[in-house]
C-alpha cells in the first residue's frame, strides 16, 4: 500500500521506544533545523559507474549512498525516504521548541504542541513517575471479580488507546459491501510477536525468538513488581499462542473476502457466548450499533473460548502484561530499555535508543499531527508544487487511461469497468482541505504520560464517533510531514502528503526525467494500486465486488504469477527467500507505477530537444532518478523480521525486478541478451 518501509504495526513497535538512558545524543549533524537541506532529486555522487547497469542499475545508480549515509546507530534501517523523514522531523523539532516557550499569544494548537514536547522532554518527571501512571488501570484488572466484568474493563481499556494489543481491536470502518456507510470494525489482535506464524513454526530462528520474547514479557512482570513472574509469564504465552493459532497470517489478510464479514450484532455475539458485547459497546459509547465488519470470525471464537476456559487469574495476567509492555516506551528507564532490547535491539538489530527528542516528534506527529502538519506545511511547501503534481497526476492518469483501453487481453467489458473505476479515482495532494479540530482533547505541562492516554482516548473518540454518520472522504490517514503515499480501496483514493514531494523526491530545480523517475513512479504505484491483485477487487465507489468477466479474471492471474515467480527467487537474507505472495501488490503497483511514469515523461517532453547531463542521456535520468529514490540499507536482523511482515520487496529487487520487464530500459543502457537486466521476451512480466 505505501511505497516507503512501512508496516505500521511493526514500525510502530519499532519506532516510539526511546528514552532517556542509553539514549543516542544528538550530533553536531542532528540538531533542530531552520529549514531543510536541500538534496538534488538525482545525485551523481552516490552512484557506483563502475558498476554494468546491465547487470545491476540498483548498485550502478545507489552504490556510494550507503557509504555517505551510513545506517544510524539508533534505526535498523536507513534510506533516502527514513534520511528525508529525518530531516523532517528535525524542521519540527525546531518548530516545537519555539512552541514549547510559554510565550503570551500561543494560539491553542501552538500551546498544545508545545505543552506536549515540553512534558515529552521533562525526563526528570518521567523517570519520577515510574510506572505510577499505570496504577488505576491496573488495579482495575487485579479488581476482576469475574468473567462478567471483564467487557467493561476491556471497553474503558481501549477507549485508553489499548485497541489491538487487549485481546482484540475495535473501531469505525467502511462497510466493504457498501463503502459509504460507516460500521463498526472488529479485528483480530492480542498479539505480542510480529506474526502469528511467530508462535507456531518450528525453525531455529523462530523458536529463538520466542525464548527472547519470554525473557522480554517475564521482564515486565517482573518490574511491575509480580512475585510469581515466570508464571505469569507463561499464562500469557498460552493465551496469545492460542489466538496466534486462530488469526490469519500477513500473506492471506490480503485477501479482502478473508477480511470481510459484515454480520449484525446477534451473529457476532453467537461467535463469542461468554462474551458480552453489549456491556462491551454500551461502555464504549455506542450502545445501539447493530452492523459490524468482523474481519477473522474463526479468531473471536478462539477469543470466546479463551475467556471461557482461561482462569481469571491468568486472564489478569494476560491483560496486565499488554497494559504494561504497550505503555513501556512512555515510562522510566528500566521500562523503556526492556522494550528496546526484544523490539529493537533483538529483532532489528538496532544498537542504540534514539534520542528523546527525535521520539518525541514521532509521538506528537501521531498524536496532533495536523496542528503540527499546518504549521509544517506553511512554512516549507510552495504552492507551486501542488500544481506540479496535479499536472504530473493527470498525465499519469491518461497514460492509465491509454493503456487500459489498448489493453490486448482485456474484453470490452471489463474496460467499460476499469475506466469508470479510474476516472473515480480521488486525489488528494499535500495536505487535508480541512484541518483537524483538536479542541476537545486536553494537554497538560508536566503529565507526559496522561497526554498520551489523553491523546489515544481522543483519537479512539473521534474514530468511533465516525460510525453511522456521512462517510468523510477528505480525511487523511497520514500527517502532511509524513515521507509516504498510499491508495484507500475503501475510499478510491490517491495520497501524497507535503513531505513526499520535497526534495530529493521531487526537484523543482531538476530536469523533468528523475522527478518522472521518482515522483511520477510514485504517482504511478499509488495509481496501480487500484488494479493490483487486491485493489481490482473493489469498484469505483469502494466496495468489494467483482466487476471482471471470468475470461479477464483468469487472464489477470496469470499476468500477476509472472511476478509472483519472478519474485519467489529473490533472497531477502541468508536463505530466507521473498514471500511473493506477500509482497505480490507492491511488486505489481512498482512495475505498473514506472510504466505509467515512463509514458507520462515522454508525453511531457514531447517536441523537446533533450540533451545529455552529467554523462546520462535523458532516458538514463528518468531510470537512475526511479532507482535513487529507494538508494537504502538494512540490517540483517530487520531483514529477517520485514521477510515475515512486509508487503514491500527489499529495496533493491524494487528496482531491478521492475526494469528487466521494460524493454525501454534496456534500450536505454543498449543492454544486450543475457544480460542479468534483460529478459527474453516471452518472459516479460506484462499486466499494465
Amino acid at each position: 500500500m505505501n511505497r516507503r518501509l512501512a508496516v505500521l504495526s511493526i514500525l510502530a513497535l519499532l519506532g516510539l521506544a526511546a528514552a532517556p538512558a542509553g539514549a543516542a545524543e544528538p550530533t553536531a549533524a542532528e540538531r533542530p533545523l531552520t529549514a531543510l537541506p536541500y538534496t538534488p532529486s538525482l545525485d551523481t555522487t552516490v552512484m557506483d559507474r563502475s558498476v554494468d547497469p546491465c547487470a545491476d542499475l540498483y548498485t550502478f545508480s545507489c552504490g556510494k549512498w550507503l557509504d555517505k549515509n551510513p545506517i544510524p546507530a539508533d534505526r535498523p534501517a536507513w534510506s533516502v525516504y527514513a534520511k528525508t523523514g529525518n530531516d523532517n522531523r528535525r524542521f519540527l523539532w525546531g518548530l516545537l521548541e519555539e512552541a514549547a516557550r510559554p510565550a503570551p499569544g500561543r494560539d491553542a494548537n501552538t500551546q498544545k504542541i508545545g505543552d506536549y514536547f515540553a512534558s515529552c522532554m521533562d525526563e526528570a518527571a518521567v523517570e519520577k513517575a515510574g510506572a505510577t501512571p499505570l496504577q488505576p488501570d491496573l488495579a482495575a484488572i487485579a479488581a476482576l471479580k469475574s468473567r462478567s466484568e471483564i467487557p467493561a474493563l476491556l471497553a474503558r481499556l481501549h477507549l485508553r488507546g489499548e485497541s489491538g494489543s487487549e485481546l482484540f481491536g475495535f473501531g469505525s470502518g467502511q462497510n466493504p459491501k457498501n463503502a459509504s456507510e460507516v460500521i463498526g470494525a472488529a479485528g483480530a489482535g492480542g498479539l505480542g510477536l510480529p506474526s502469528p506464524e511467530d508462535y507456531t513454526k518450528d525453525d531455529a530462528k523462530s523458536k529463538e525468538a520466542r525464548e527472547h520474547y519470554r525473557a522480554y514479557v517475564q521482564k515486565i512482570f517482573e518490574l511491575l513488581g509480580d512475585p510469581q513472574a515466570a508464571r505469569e509469564m507463561e499464562a500469557v504465552l498460552r493465551v496469545e499462542t492460542a489466538l496466534a493459532r486462530h488469526s490469519l497470517p500477513p500473506a492471506e489478510r490480503r485477501d479482502p473476502y478473508k477480511v470481510s464479514h459484515v454480520m449484525k450484532r446477534r451473529d457476532l455475539q453467537a461467535l463469542t457466548p461468554s462474551f458480552s458485547w453489549d456491556v462491551y459497546l454500551k461502555t464504549l459509547g455506542q450502545p445501539g450499533l447493530q452492523t459490524f465488519n468482523v474481519t477473522e470470525p474463526k479468531f473471536f471464537q478462539e477469543v470466546g473460548r479463551q475467556l471461557k476456559t482461561v482462569s481469571l487469574n491468568d486472564l489478569r495476567a494476560y491483560l496486565r502484561f499488554h497494559l504494561a509492555s504497550d505503555a513501556a516506551p512512555y515510562l522510566s528507564t528500566p521500562f523503556v530499555r526492556a522494550n528496546f532490547d526484544f523490539y529493537n535491539a533483538y529483532l532489528t538489530g538496532v544498537k542504540q535508543i534514539s534520542p528523546r527528542w527525535k521520539r518525541c516528534v514521532g509521538w506528537i506527529d501521531r498524536d496532533l499531527g495536523e496542528a503540527l502538519g499546518e504549521v509544517y506545511v506553511r512554512k516549507v511547501f510552495p504552492a507551486g508544487v501542488k500544481t506540479d503534481t496535479q499536472r504530473m497526476l493527470k498525465e499519469i492518469r491518461d497514460a492509465m487511461e491509454l493503456r487500459i483501453e489498448q489493453s490486448p487481453w482485456m474484453t470490452p467489458e471489463t474496460k467499460k469497468q476499469a475506466l469508470v473505476k479510474l476516472h473515480a479515482v480521488r486525489e488528494k495532494i499535500g495536505y487535508p482541505d480541512r484541518w483537524r479540530d483538536y479542541s476537545a482533547l486536553e494537554v497538560k505541562r508536566g503529565d507526559f504520560a496522561g497526554n498520551v492516554q489523553r491523546a489515544a482516548t481522543f483519537e479512539t473518540r473521534r474514530d468511533l464517533a465516525k460510525i453511522g454518520k456521512p462517510l468523510d472522504r477528505g480525511e487523511w490517514a497520514i500527517t502532511p510531514p509524513t515521507v509516504d503515499a498510499y491508495y484507500n480501496p475503501f475510499m478510491n483514493d490517491i495520497n501524497f502528503p507535503a513531505g513526499v514531494l520535497l526534495p530529493p523526491l521531487y526537484d523543482p530545480k531538476m530536469d523533468a526525467a528523475p522527478n518522472y523517475g521518482d515522483t511520477g513512479g510514485t504517482i504511478g504505484h499509488e495509481l496501480t494500486h487500484g488494479f493490483d491483485d487486491e485493489g481490482r477487487q473493489y469498484d469505483a465507489q469502494g466496495n468489494l465486488r467483482n466487476w471482471w468477466t471470468p475470461k479477464d479474471d483468469e487472464e489477470f492471474r496469470k499476468r500477476v504469477a509472472c511476478v509472483a515467480d519472478q519474485y519467489a527467487q529473490y533472497t531477502v537474507v541468508d536463505d530466507v527467500k521473498i514471500n511473493s505472495k506477500l509482497t505480490l501488490g507492491e511488486d505489481v503497483a512498482d512495475l505498473g507505477g514506472l510504466i505509467l511514469a515512463y509514458l507520462a515523461w515522454q508525453e511531457e517532453t514531447k517536441g523537446q530537444k533533450l540533451a545529455p547531463i552529467d554523462g546520462l542521456t535523458p532516458e538514463q535520468r528518468f531510470f537512475v532518478g526511479f532507482a535513487q529514490w529507494d538508494c537504502a540499507g538494512e540490517r540483517p536482523e530487520f531483514l529477517r523480521l520485514m521477510a515475515r511482515v512486509n508487503p514491500h520487496s527489499p529495496h533493491q529487487y524494487r528496482i531491478n525486478g521492475v526494469v528487466v520487464n521494460m524493454p525501454q530500459y534496456a534500450e536505454a543502457f543498449h543492454c544486450k541478451p543475457g544480460q542479468p537486466m534483460v529478459k527474453e521476451p516471452d518472459k516479460v512480466c506484462r499486466i499494465w
